[in-house]
């Protein structure tokens, strides 16, 4: 039993600790105890504390036995199981004493092994009308009475979550993506797009986009597709899986991406030094 409660203490003890650190660092996106590793030491070390203490307060005890006389420890026997916990214990487990197990012994004997007759402990007993009355609930909620199943839940989220989004886009109109992308065509702005490109770009693909590691970008052959909302989508995400360029929208901002993608498409037409053969194929708005 002490093993047991020492594992209950801990248990309790470091389970509370955690929930109290998620409440206070987690957020949304992420899980406290996963993003933040100095929670995860601080639990351990927690937990290795606990353990200590534990050892040290199971070796005072065993001292204490030792030195108790047999009297009193059948009186700290008899304290323990009349305070409230040993009342529950010995409640819960609803077990015969060893001196009256002879009053439950079945008439079975198989090789001198006898049976004792002992009730279903009252613990696994509530357990099991506990689970029984869920089901109960679970069935007339959700087959009798139509409560939503985890697909519907789901799908009602996602809808939750698209309004929201959308409501988002709507009170900031500067918000800018592949969807609402627009082409520029302020000379300012393809100039700040141009010097972005050459400062970027003009390694695979020329400084005037004859092309060279990457393609043709004067021609009207596209890889990925042309038109502004395309070529936005390129420049963020990045170009063909193992041969296209990275991603740049974590290095550059959507005002700085539509920029480049306005300044790409002015080159439309154009005439490079060394144009590279057209690759992809022919865009049409």
């Amino acid at each position: 039993m002490r093993n047991l409660l020492a594992l209950i203490r801990i248990l309790i003890i470091v389970g509370l600790a955690a929930l109290s650190l998620e409440y206070i660092y987690g957020t949304e996106e992420a899980s406290a105890i996963v993003s933040i590793p100095a929670i995860d030491i601080f639990l351990g070390f927690l937990t290795l504390i606990l353990i200590a203490i534990e050892m040290v307060n199971y070796r005072v005890e065993d001292i204490i036995d030792h030195l108790l006389t047999d009297e009193q420890k059948r009186q700290r026997e008899v304290q323990q199981q009349n305070s409230w916990l040993g009342r529950l214990y010995q409640k819960m487990l609803d077990q015969k004493p060893l001196e009256k197990e002879s009053e439950i012994i079945l008439d079975h004997n198989y090789d001198g092994i006898q049976e004792l007759d002992n009730n279903l402990p009252p613990w696994w007993t509530y357990l099991f009308y506990a689970c029984i009355i869920f089901a109960i609930v679970y069935l007339l909620r959700y087959e009798v009475f139509g409560g939503d199943s985890q697909i519907t839940e789901y799908n009602k989220e996602m809808n939750e979550a698209k309004v929201t989004i959308e409501a988002f886009k709507k009170a900031n109109p500067n918000l800018i993506d592949a969807d609402n992308v627009t082409q520029l065509t302020d000379d300012a702005d393809i100039q700040e797009g141009k010097n972005i490109f050459q400062a970027n770009c003009m390694m695979c693909h020329a400084p005037d986009g004859g092309g060279g590691i990457g393609p043709n970008l004067t021609d009207d052959h596209w890889i990925l597709g042309g038109g502004i909302k395309n070529v936005f989508h390129t420049i963020s995400e990045g170009g063909r899986e193992g041969k296209g360029m990275v991603a740049w929208k974590a290095t550059l901002s959507a005002k700085e991406r539509q920029q480049v993608a306005s300044y790409v498409l002015s080159l439309q037409g154009t005439t490079p030094a060394s144009p590279k053969a057209p690759e992809g194929d022919v865009w049409k708005e």
